[in-house]
């Protein structure tokens, strides 16, 4: 399985629109076939840095959705309101208990 963070920094004025970009597609995302879990996490010390972090089956999974309209339309909405580059990382997840 892939394990998938994307460091977002936000405009403090420019959180909540992303707020509602994500409450309007989390669902699909998590829908989206292969992805097995979805979190938005907020950094404690500087709330304008925003998380996502995701669990795919695997890499064509992840690769699919990178293609899909969904993600299209959702980052295109998103990487407006950035402060800063975006970071994402991909990683092999070795283990996962819920």
């Amino acid at each position: 399985m892939i394990h998938r963070t994307v460091k977002m920094t936000f405009d403090p004025e420019k959180i909540e629109i992303f707020m509602d970009i994500f409450n309007s597609s989390k669902s699909k995302i998590r829908n989206f076939p292969g992805c097995k879990s979805l979190q938005l996490i907020q950094n404690q010390g500087n709330k304008n840095i925003i998380l996502t972090s995701s669990i795919w089956k695997d890499e064509d999974s992840l690769n699919n959705y990178r293609k899909s309209e969904l993600f299209g339309d959702t980052w295109t909405a998103t990487k407006k309101l950035f402060k800063e580059k975006p970071e994402a990382i991909s990683y092999n997840l070795l283990y996962w208990l819920d």
